[in-house]
C-alpha cells in the first residue's frame, strides 16, 4: 500500500486501497471517467466490509445485503492515466436496524491533492426479494463496531 503518512485524511485511520489509473479508465477528455470513480468507490467498500468479516459468504448465509441507496460525489480535480492514487473510506453511520452511511476520500499522494470526496447511504435488503429488511445481528455487530466519529453522512430520510 501507499505510504499514506503524507496524506491529509479527512478522518483518522481510513481503510485504503491503492489505485493506478489505466488508459482504459480515461475518457475522451483524457482524465478518469466519472463512471470509473463510482466503480472505485464500490471496490473499496467491498474490500472494507470484507476485511471487517462481512464476507460474501455471510451475505449468502443471512440472505441479506447492504444496497446503495444514494451516493453524492464531489469531483475536485482530475486523475490522469498513470496517476497513482489512494482511496480511503470510513463507515460514518449505522442506525442499528436498516441503514448505514460511508464517507470516501480519493487522494493523489504525489502532490497530496484530494481529487474526490463522496458519501453514500445503504439499506439492508433481502437478497431474494430485493426489498428492505432489518439487518441481521451479524451485520449490526460488524457495522456498529466500525462506525467512526466525526464523519459526514447523508440523511437517512
Amino acid at each position: 500500500m501507499t505510504d499514506d503518512k503524507a496524506v491529509q485524511w479527512d478522518l483518522q485511520d481510513p481503510f485504503v486501497i491503492d489505485i493506478t489509473v489505466g488508459d482504459e479508465d480515461t475518457d475522451r477528455l483524457g482524465h478518469a471517467n466519472n463512471v470509473v470513480y463510482v466503480r472505485w468507490l464500490e471496490d473499496v467498500s467491498w474490500a472494507h466490509i470484507e476485511s471487517l468479516g462481512m464476507t460474501w459468504q455471510l451475505h449468502e448465509t443471512t440472505g441479506k445485503a447492504m444496497a446503495i441507496t444514494r451516493t453524492e460525489i464531489d469531483y475536485l480535480a482530475s486523475a490522469n492515466a498513470g496517476d497513482r492514487l489512494v482511496l480511503g473510506t470510513w463507515l460514518t453511520g449505522y442506525d442499528g436496524r436498516l441503514r448505514s452511511s460511508r464517507q470516501f476520500q480519493l487522494v493523489r499522494p504525489a502532490d497530496g491533492k484530494t481529487l474526490v470526496r463522496a458519501i453514500s447511504t445503504h439499506a439492508c435488503v433481502n437478497m431474494k426479494t430485493q426489498r428492505p429488511s432489518r439487518a441481521p445481528k451479524e451485520f449490526s455487530e460488524i457495522l456498529g463496531g466500525a462506525v467512526v466519529a466525526g464523519g459526514k453522512s447523508l440523511n437517512f430520510d
